[in-house]
């Protein structure tokens, strides 16, 4: 029976997939098998030696050590694009509350209660202050074409805008996804120069921390309007409220407010709403819960964020799984070892992914805890087990 450990409320939904039978799943757990996980902060735990895997039901990881949980032979899970829609929605929204200036509307009309019968007139007189531009026919540039940045893309085609995309290392699933009448910018600032409204839905990592700062406003259209449903540090602070102020940037959209940025007019934060919904939760719950059973009981990995894709269909032989560094000689040293112990590959499966590999194998023979042993001790093997 395998040990599953929730750190968060998931979804019952999700839940409902680890049965009784095999699983046992708690809040308190002294050796896990594996970690269930929303947003709780993972960086200061210390892992059970019995931990194979974390789930993340969302898409961020920033809550879990992935670099000690790759040492440990850990491998953890995403769940990308199962809130997909949830966030798509929001932007929209977002896109609408950046031009008809509909919060500040709302809370003027807000200020009115107490006016009795001059209510009416009131709003007719003032109502032209808060006026804004339709969003049909102008351009929208979304920057990252993963699964919410093609859905973006898609329906603000539908509500009539012009749509230019920018992404560098789109996937293949992705591009089948994307309508053709998106067009395609060959540079992040070919795109911020010639779009009305950009939308962000990039990750989170060195390379694109403060990818849209000073030097990057410059190259904007005078009054854009900029979503964030992304993530907060992609876009440098400081420059965004010289640019705010100084008119470049019209509006700010983000669903990752400080108070920094509350402080400014022209910026609308959200309270990290993209995923708030009964939909997205179930959805990414279920997605977890599917990725944890299918690596626990066949060692197939889809949507890690450490280890590489790596899957191959159960065949009813014995399973080996077998995590390593991306170094030569590995997958030598691993079959050496097994013909040593007259053990037969009947299929293997090895793929790599940055500084690490994964294998799976399907033998002939039953193998022993010798034999697993052996394994361990290859320089460079981070884990080893049988399904």
């Amino acid at each position: 029976m395998f040990k599953i450990q929730t750190l968060n409320k998931i979804s019952s939904k999700g839940l409902e997939l680890l049965d009784r039978e095999s699983y046992e799943v708690a809040s308190e757990m002294l050796h896990p098998d594996a970690i269930l996980v929303r947003s709780a902060e993972m960086h200061k735990m210390e892992f059970a030696p019995s931990l194979r895997a974390i789930a993340r039901a969302g898409a961020g990881v920033n809550n879990i050590p992935i670099e000690a949980c790759s040492e440990k032979g850990v491998v953890v899970f995403n769940t990308p694009g199962a809130n997909a829609n949830g966030v798509k929605e929001l932007v929209l929204a977002g896109l609408l509350l950046s031009s008809r200036r509909i919060v500040a509307g709302l809370a003027w009309a807000k200020s009115l209660i107490g006016k009795g019968d001059a209510v009416g007139k009131l709003v007719e007189q003032e109502k032209s202050k808060f006026e804004g531009p339709e969003i049909k026919g102008k351009r929208l540039g979304v920057i990252g074409l993963g699964a919410i940045g093609v859905k973006v893309a898609n329906d603000a085609l539908a509500l009539g805008m012009e749509v230019t995309g920018y992404d560098p290392i789109i996937s293949v699933e992705a591009a089948w996804e994307l309508s053709h009448n998106v067009k395609r910018s060959l540079s992040l600032d070919n795109l911020l120069a010639k779009s009305d409204y950009i939308t962000l839905h990039v990750p989170l990592n060195d390379k694109t921390k403060s990818l849209l700062n000073r030097e990057k406003f410059a190259l904007m259209k005078k009054g854009a309007r900029l979503l964030n449903f992304a993530r907060g540090g992609l876009v440098n602070n400081q420059d965004l409220i010289a640019a705010l102020r100084d008119g470049t940037v019209g509006v700010y959209v983000t669903d990752f407010p400080d108070e920094e940025l509350l402080k400014e007019e022209a910026v609308i934060g959200f309270p990290h709403l993209g995923a708030s919904t009964p939909e997205a939760e179930d959805n990414c719950a279920i997605m977890a819960a599917r990725q944890l059973r299918n690596y626990l009981e066949n060692g197939n990995i889809k949507n890690a964020v450490n280890f590489p894709d790596c899957e191959m269909e159960p065949s009813g032989r014995t399973r080996l799984i077998i995590g390593n560094r991306n170094i030569p000689t590995m997958v030598g040293q691993i079959t050496t070892i097994l013909a040593e112990h007259k053990i037969n590959i009947a299929d293997m499966l090895n793929k790599s992914r940055h500084d690490l590999a994964f294998n799976i194998i399907d033998i002939d023979n039953e193998i022993n805890d010798a034999v697993i042993e052996a394994l361990r001790k290859i320089n460079g093997v981070i884990m080893a087990r049988v399904v």
